[in-house]
């Protein structure tokens, strides 16, 4: 029974005093409305008469919206006057996009379309929940409305990183062009590769002579070189407690995830291979480099549902994987964070044993929040506690970064908006010197 029943009900009390016995009146209007509700309810369409299925996106970035649509068919031989609800996750900020939403009317044997736009607030794969239909009747006294009828088509947009460093590629393929593309590395630099001979011209380098091609040829030559091809760059994803924490408006991870997209782009236009893992106290994700054309989607793709997990890092199950899957020297860059508790006990017993065979690069992601707490001037008692904490806290990353540089490791902390460009800067500069 709906509001419109006990409406009715409501003005036909009203007429109590005209009835020489008000009991037997209240009797009659009772027993009208009742079968005027029924007789309503018998003419609403099932909701078993209604088939709903559903298309639209299947991917979007996160920050930009999709567009997914619910189609209705109503097969009995009724007009459908019915109330939608088209239920997703909270954080798939699902609104619907459809006139009159969310009640509409279908004739006999016709088909709706009821899009709903989505503009998720987060990573991952984003469900629909529950498609819930309530058909009412002709008189709306009564609706019809059924758990699971019609049964909700099942639909999941999955939500990929945001990837904002791209922004930055254009400028790092740029750098990338002067090291090894239109300009060729003059001059032998430690782990280059020979590229080519070609005459000398003025300015050369005599050092870069060949005189044994030179004799050959009855002219002065120079050996051209070039950076390392064919390399090994592994980006390792601390996927722990510590990658859950917010630093600004989003978690760690996700800071790490869009350096390392912007790193994996830059590595495959190089020319190197590159593999990724994200590891906590067991491997969330392990991908093996591919082709160029493959590799940046297959990356986004199984990134878009990682989610830190609360548990502490297992760094040495991330050496034994990098060890075991890397044969030759390969440049590993650790996303994670530079606090002591998590890298002093856990990274650094074991990081003379990785460091022996591959280049390491710690990135870790630097809150803001610490050095304006230092630089704030104290206003009361708790402004001064937070400002020792804050400096105390710079130290102990501090030492931590002095930790690691023992061993050879270089370190990059830098804030979210600046993470993933240092991180490639970093690789471009190994490159450029032969350090891979």
């Amino acid at each position: 029974m709906t509001g419109r029943a006990a409406a009715l009900l409501g003005a036909g009390a009203l007429t109590l005093p005209l009835w020489p016995a008000p009991w037997l009146g209240v009797l009659v209007m009772s027993g009208v409305v009742l079968a005027l509700t029924v007789l309503d309810w018998r003419l609403a369409v099932p909701p078993g008469a209604v088939r709903a299925t559903r298309d639209g996106d299947r991917v979007v970035r996160l920050g930009d919206t999709a567009t997914v649509a619910v189609h209705l068919h109503n097969t009995s031989s009724r007009p459908l006057r019915a109330l939608v609800r088209d239920a997703w996750v909270p954080s798939a900020g699902a609104v619907p996009d459809f006139p009159g939403a969310p009640t509409l009317w279908v004739d006999p044997g016709a088909r709706v379309e009821l899009p709903s736009r989505l503009t998720p607030t987060r990573r991952g794969d984003r469900p629909a929940l529950r498609l819930t239909l309530r058909s009412y009747g002709p008189l709306g006294l009564a609706f019809r409305q059924r758990a699971e009828q019609p049964p909700t088509p099942p639909w999941t947009l999955r939500v990929l990183p945001r990837f904002e460093s791209r922004r930055h590629l254009p400028e790092k393929l740029a750098r990338l062009r002067v090291i090894d593309g239109t300009e060729v590395t003059r001059g032998r630099g430690q782990g280059t590769e020979f590229d080519t001979l070609r005459e000398y011209v003025v300015g050369d380098d005599v050092r870069s002579v060949d005189w044994r091609a030179s004799a050959r040829r009855a002219d002065v030559l120079v050996r051209t070189w070039r950076p390392e091809r064919d390399r090994r760059v592994v980006c390792v994803l601390d996927t722990g407690r510590t990658s859950a924490v917010r630093v600004g408006d989003e978690p760690r991870l996700d800071g790490a995830i869009d350096a390392a997209l912007l790193l994996a782009a830059l590595a495959a236009r190089a020319g190197d291979r590159v593999d990724l893992l994200a590891v906590d106290n067991a491997v969330r994700v392990a991908m093996t480099g591919s082709s160029q054309s493959t590799l940046l989607p297959r990356l986004v793709d199984a990134l878009a549902p990682l989610q830190p997990a609360l548990v502490e890092t297992d760094f040495e199950l991330i050496a034994g994987e990098i060890l075991r899957r890397e044969r030759r020297r390969s440049l590993v860059v650790l996303f994670t964070a530079l606090e002591p508790g998590a890298l002093g006990e856990g990274l650094l017993p074991i990081l003379p044993r990785l460091a022996a065979r591959h280049r390491v690069i710690v990135a870790a992601v630097h809150d803001p929040v610490l050095t304006d707490l230092t630089s704030r001037p104290p206003g009361r008692v708790q402004d001064a506690y937070a400002a020792a904490a804050a400096w105390r806290a710079l130290g102990d990353r501090d030492r931590v970064r002095t930790a690691l540089a023992r061993h050879g490791v270089t370190v990059v902390d830098a804030p979210t908006d600046r993470l993933a460009p240092m991180v490639t800067d970093t690789y471009l500069r190994l490159k450029a010197l032969g350090q891979l």
